[in-house]
């Protein structure tokens, strides 16, 4: 089981921005940017292009409304898309608000954020929703 079917279960405690029967989306805890998201499928596929062709397309739909109120909740021009699914062994794409290509640079160090900030972060995006 992976730390992310754990998020899912609810073993493990994260700040969730939305949910249906297929996917979960929550907050990075080791985000590139405030309002850095992680989007996945419930079901436990390592890469995402090994995910049911059904999935990927439910997955950029799920993940639309979140990228409009990252947007709409953070100074940015937009909300970019990445997939690396290097780190954990479990298909996911991280929504990030940039300004510019830097910002979906992974190379670069991680915000570190109190779980405060990590509130304020998901209260403003889900408000958004």
């Amino acid at each position: 089981m992976t730390i992310f079917s754990k998020i899912i279960a609810g073993e493990i405690p994260s700040y969730k921005i939305a949910e249906n029967d297929r996917f979960y989306a929550f907050l990075d805890i080791f985000p590139l940017r405030k309002g850095h998201t992680l989007v996945i499928p419930k079901i436990e596929v390592d890469n995402l292009f090994d995910v049911p062709d059904e999935y990927l397309g439910e997955l950029l739909v799920f993940a639309k409304p979140i990228a409009k109120a990252i947007e709409k909740s953070f100074n940015c021009n937009r909300c970019g898309v990445s997939v690396v699914g290097i780190e954990v062994p479990h298909a996911h794409v991280h929504l990030i608000p940039l300004n510019n290509a830097n910002d979906l640079n992974f190379t670069q160090p991680k915000l570190k954020l109190s779980p405060e900030e990590m509130k304020e972060i998901q209260e403003l995006i889900v408000k958004s929703l």
